[in-house]
């Protein structure tokens, strides 16, 4: 078999697919690390990808729960009298009707339609982005919340069990298999005395208190698509992490990120802190697109939601480094450590503010 080159893969799965007029350049495409990406241009234009079997290891359940999503949503969006070609992903299928194409080497690939006239960013540009982003995924909850979450497939089995991720974290403890422990005892420490921040959602779904929605999983403000024009968000994207899940988690991972003041691996721990004017103006954007569908315990979660992805990864930063820094993609020496961190300073501000953060979820809730 001849050597791997990238972009004559690309231009050869592309001819297995289902499209429409003439296609012109093949060319490499968006800033994300998972899945290699093209832009296909021509009369219409589409994003061509090759998955990640490193990470996702069954593409065909990856793909099942994008069509089934994505489906559902299409009808949603119809009814509603929305453009369903741009307000969510529209999977562009093979030839013989699938959802993707295997090549040679066994890489699968994917198309979607390119979203037109839209942009996505991966900083900040302004605070209306950021409400955006939050609105959006908040509709994004509200759109699925009939959809029956436990039929989808765990494409990243225990991907947000805080419990499982406890655990392991021991176990790199006990294991030290750098020798790093002892010049991590204080981080160790911060982790192992909150113990319960690992268990207090994962209960509350085992006994029926919290329920179990469609969830999306990584919820940067890279993965909303912003009308170019009126700068709302209009369709979410980066589908491989859809699964089932908590709403709390998704609300909790935008504000660990979203509403820190500083870098996720800033050495600098004064500029890390929660803003708790970002904290409450995603709090809006997100409710605001909820419409009404969280009940009153996930509304009341919503900090904890915060706290217990903060907390669980600064624990996986840790659990890293304490492994001899395998997973994460380092730049420096300490990389890792920095990272957990800026983790545990995030922690430590939301437990300062933690009635702050409490009652600006109230008033918000009673505004939406």
């Amino acid at each position: 078999m001849e050597k791997r080159n990238l972009q004559r893969q690309a231009k050869e799965a592309l001819r297995h697919f289902h499209l429409q007029g003439e296609q012109g350049t093949v060319r490499p495409w968006g800033s994300g690390h998972i899945n290699d990406t093209f832009l296909v241009e021509g009369d219409c234009e589409y994003i061509l990808q090759r998955m990640n079997q490193a990470i996702f290891t069954k593409p065909w359940e990856v793909m099942e729960n994008i069509v089934g999503v994505t489906s559902f949503l299409k009808e949603k969006i119809k009814k509603a009298g929305g453009d369903e070609l741009r307000e969510t992903l529209t999977v562009i299928p093979v030839e013989d009707g699938k959802p993707m194409y295997q090549d040679a080497y066994g890489d699968y690939w994917r198309m979607y339609y390119r979203i037109r006239d839209a942009v996505s960013y991966d900083q900040v540009e302004s605070e209306q982005d950021f409400y955006e982003s939050a609105a959006a995924f908040g509709n994004f909850q509200q759109l699925l919340a009939d959809y029956p979450a436990e039929t989808l497939h765990e494409t990243i089995p225990g991907f947000h069990d805080t419990e499982v991720r406890y655990r392991t974290f021991c176990q790199a403890v006990e294991e030290d298999v750098c020798g790093r422990s002892k010049e991590v005892a204080r981080e160790i420490e911060f982790f192992r005395e909150r113990e319960e921040t690992a268990s207090v959602l994962g209960k509350l779904l085992s006994e029926g208190k919290l329920p179990l929605r469609v969830t999306h999983n990584d919820t940067k403000l890279n993965n909303v698509m912003l009308d170019q024009k009126t700068g709302k968000g209009i369709c979410v994207i980066d589908l491989d992490t859809v699964m089932p899940g908590l709403a709390v988690h998704d609300f909790g991972d935008s504000i660990r990120f979203g509403a820190s003041t500083g870098a996720e691996d800033e050495p600098d721990l004064s500029k890390v802190n929660c803003d708790l004017h970002l904290f409450q103006l995603y709090t809006q954007g997100f409710l605001s697109g909820c419409q009404g569908s969280l009940t009153e315990l996930e509304l009341a979660m919503l900090p904890m939601g915060a706290k217990v992805m903060t907390y669980e990864c600064g624990m996986r930063f840790l659990t890293d480094y304490l492994q001899g820094d395998v997973y994460f993609k380092t730049h420096r020496q300490g990389h890792n450590l920095d990272r957990c961190r800026t983790q545990m300073k995030l922690v430590s501000d939301m437990e300062t503010k933690w009635q702050q953060m409490e009652e600006i979820v109230r008033q918000c809730s009673e505004e939406c």
